[in-house]
């Protein structure tokens, strides 16, 4: 069995810059694996680890994806081999095209049974490669997963909504997306990060994995950071009615 867990390499938000024109500069920005994907990971080294089954990481990316640190990063929280697809239109995709490119890559790895999905990109927060990626592959694909449990040839999962819990049967192979709140993503240890360097990583082009383009289903006409505005700020002195009725004007006013 082989359990394929896709993560992204996204740009720290806490190193956004808003610029004058309210657009974002992340050129400062140093790069990380996804937060949301972190927990997609633990959640397949977890079932690898109860199944006996090998763990797959897998990333689309542009020069990012041959990062040593990045590489480490993840392949220090359990998974046994990275494969990535590299090309130069890949960053800043959007999710038809993410989705269309890791479909394409799975297709190319042997025995897979699970795909695991972040519930969202930590830079788009879409929430549609998951959805789409099944689609894609043709496999049954739920997401808001908050328990796995592998049996056989189904999947049991538990399915967080607003108001209820949902305890579904999937058969397998799946496409699942996890929530956040699933687990706590392992810290790797020293001994786990230097290990890391000594798994395989695979870096594969659109050529090897037969890709053919797939327009994007929606167009960014921008993204601008909100309006700037100056906090209102009004004192008024004094402990009698006369100013309590001032600031309770006041409050109205804003109101």
């Amino acid at each position: 069995m082989n359990i394929v867990v896709c993560y992204k390499i996204v740009p720290d938000e806490q190193d956004a810059q808003v610029q004058a024109d309210r657009t974002l500069s992340f050129e400062r920005a140093a790069l990380k694996i996804g937060d949301y994907d972190l927990n997609a990971v633990e959640a397949g080294a977890v079932l690898a680890e109860q199944e006996g089954a090998t763990l797959t990481c897998l990333t689309a990316g542009g020069d990012a994806v041959e990062d040593s640190k990045l590489k480490k990063a993840i392949l220090a929280r359990g998974p046994q081999a990275n494969v990535a697809v590299k090309d130069a239109s890949l960053p800043g995709a959007g999710s038809s095209k993410t989705a269309a490119v890791l479909a394409a890559a799975v297709k190319t790895l042997d025995d897979v049974s699970l795909v695991l999905c972040g519930e969202g990109s930590a830079d788009l927060y879409s929430q549609q490669v998951g959805i789409q990626l099944g689609e894609m592959l043709g496999m049954p694909v739920v997401n808001a997963v908050s328990a796995i449990q592998l049996d056989g040839s189904v999947a049991r999962v538990q399915r967080t909504l607003d108001d209820v819990v949902e305890t579904l049967e999937v058969p397998l192979p799946a496409v699942l997306s996890v929530v956040a709140g699933m687990n706590d993503p392992r810290i790797p240890s020293m001994k786990d990060i230097l290990g890391a360097g000594k798994k395989p990583t695979t870096v594969l082009g659109f050529d090897e994995i037969g890709y053919t383009d797939v327009p994007e289903a929606i167009e960014v006409v921008s993204t601008l950071a909100p309006e700037q505005k100056d906090r209102a700020c009004t004192i008024l002195e004094g402990a009698d009615d006369d100013t309590v009725n001032q600031i309770l004007a006041a409050i109205r006013e804003q109101l």
